[in-house]
């Protein structure tokens, strides 16, 4: 394989689609990914020009080793890896009591556990690509909530908060073989959101750029931390000016 390649986590809808997408008309291989979609990741994987689809739930750690070994077996090397894939829970901040334990262990197992078992696993092979004379990249999905006291629910914007502190001490710990950022969007449209009228109305009629991100704003974002050899250990806040409201 001279093509570098990509595993791109959550990769077979919204923004993990469009990342994908984006990686590959850029010449990247793609390793897809979902923890159900499987259909739609093969029909996927067929579509782009060189492109591979595996299953495997986050939640559990044998499938993100799994993941990685497979996606490293692929085609014998991982360049990039896009950790996109998370998981969120609507709850009304004031409503204490029903952010659960197990909520919160379930959000912080996916969204800071997960990501961070991915690069652990994925290190050598990082490590291996800057030797072709590139860093390794690491790109993490985060979000605004992560930055600002937003979003979804507490645990999902604590788990947030947490990933961006992640992403600073492992661009720290594997420089200079890995460069390690994040993007953290604001509201994006995605079938996920369509039915989120209050936050539309909020990012047309308030925010600098009035109009949410689009997936293929975010997967742009990405590409240029990808494109980058020298940016490591920063969270890119992407809400359209959002925060300076």
């Amino acid at each position: 394989m001279t093509r570098p390649v990509a595993l791109v986590s959550g990769s077979t809808s919204g923004i993990g689609a469009a990342i994908a997408q984006r990686l590959s008309s850029e010449g990247y291989a793609i390793v897809l990914h979902s923890r159900q979609s499987v259909d739609a990741g093969r029909a996927q994987a067929e579509a782009l020009p060189v492109a591979a689809y595996i299953q495997a739930d986050l939640a559990i750690d044998a499938d993100r080793v799994r993941l990685v070994e497979e996606a490293v077996g692929q085609w014998g090397r991982i360049d990039v890896l896009v950790n996109n894939a998370g998981m969120s829970h609507v709850i009304p901040h004031a409503d204490l009591s029903a952010a659960s334990p197990a909520i919160w262990q379930q959000l912080y197992e996916v969204n800071v556990v997960a990501p961070f078992r991915l690069v652990a696993e994925a290190e050598p092979a990082l490590r291996a690509a800057a030797r072709s004379g590139r860093p390794g990249c690491v790109v993490n999905i985060s979000s605004h909530a992560g930055v600002r006291p937003k979003g979804a629910s507490i645990p999902y914007a604590a788990a947030k908060a947490a990933l961006n502190h992640a992403t600073r001490l492992l661009a720290l710990s594997l420089a200079p073989d890995i460069r390690v950022n994040a993007v953290a969007p604001g509201l994006v449209d995605t079938p996920l959101t369509a039915d989120w009228t209050a936050a539309q109305t909020l990012w047309r009629d308030h925010s600098p750029m009035r109009r949410a991100a689009t997936p293929e704003d975010i997967a742009q974002l990405v590409w240029m931390l990808v494109s980058s050899d020298y940016m490591t250990g920063e969270i890119l806040l992407a809400d359209g000016g959002m925060n300076l409201t």
